[in-house]
């Protein structure tokens, strides 16, 4: 197994595909991460993954995922590097290939605390920060009666016109996919104007919900909880702290903190869109 620099730094990094599925989640189990098989699906197919292969044949030793949204913004996620070649600067030489693949174009990420020094030193800046949370919903606290309904094939345009004006940018390649991606989409709806919107998907043993995107906290609270009904297993999502009435509603429900993370921007001072009313990413790999 190679460990010296110069041999690392002459590994070729190469475009990741759909065939490179089990060696991501392999590289996320290797790492004590969830292997999270059914997100890197989506993640290879939505973006471009970009991986250096273990010259023994056996896998990958670093990988991350980019997620585009034109030339206004690029999203790096899942960024790892295996156990026996941390620590070597394997994640930086991924991170500059990345960065200068991407340009011009600004990029965010969500940061780890054991991650945000190097992205620091790449030139990232911390804008804002995210709570994980994640429990079984205990319906301790009713949410408001906002009107929630499951979302039809009908509800897309009124989705995507929404999520446009709210996230900032186009995302028609991430939003269409959700149908096939979530098992549950919701739609909050008043006086016929579709408010917000929200999925739950599968990963591991919970669903996760997001996007989340609303009008206000009280919609956000509607969305959740009339996705809470449709399953069993426990939630998880990641809150901008911002929300702190979304947050604190959530953790009266059994929905708990888990860990926090540093949203960060580089090239750019801050996230397109309007954060009031977008209250968690479809996943912090993606934005």
């Amino acid at each position: 197994m190679p460990t010296s620099p110069s041999v690392l730094a002459q590994l070729p990094i190469r475009r990741l595909t759909t065939d490179d599925l089990l060696g991501c989640a392999d590289l996320s189990e290797n790492r004590n991460w969830p292997r999270e098989e059914h997100k890197w699906g989506h993640l290879l197919t939505a973006g471009t993954g970009y991986g250096i292969d273990d010259p023994s044949g056996t896998g990958l030793i670093t990988c991350c995922v980019v997620t585009s949204y034109g030339p206004e913004l690029a999203a790096i996620g899942m960024v790892l590097v295996a156990e026996p070649y941390a620590r070597q600067g394997v994640g930086r030489r991924l991170m500059q290939h990345v960065l200068a693949e991407a340009g011009d174009t600004p990029v965010t990420l969500y940061a780890t605390p054991n991650g945000q020094p190097l992205y620091e030193q790449l030139g990232f800046t911390e804008t804002n920060r995210s709570e994980m949370v994640r429990g079984r919903f205990s319906f301790t606290t009713p949410a408001p009666n906002v009107p929630v309904r499951p979302a039809t094939a009908e509800d897309l345009q009124a989705i995507l016109r929404l999520d446009r004006e709210v996230f900032g940018l186009d995302r028609t390649h991430i939003l269409t996919r959700l149908p096939a991606f979530a098992d549950h989409l919701r739609v909050a709806e008043e006086n016929g104007e579709i408010t917000g919107f929200a999925a739950a998907w599968p990963n591991m043993d919970t669903h996760v919900v997001g996007p989340l995107i609303a009008k206000d906290p009280a919609t956000a609270q509607a969305l959740i909880a009339s996705l809470a009904t449709a399953t069993d297993r426990p939630l998880r999502t990641d809150i901008d702290e911002r929300h702190t009435t979304l947050l604190s509603w959530a953790k009266e429900n059994g929905i708990d903190s888990v860990a926090t993370n540093a949203v960060m921007v580089r090239s750019l001072p801050d996230l397109p869109g309007d954060w009031q009313r977008r209250f968690a990413p479809l996943t912090v790999a993606a934005g």
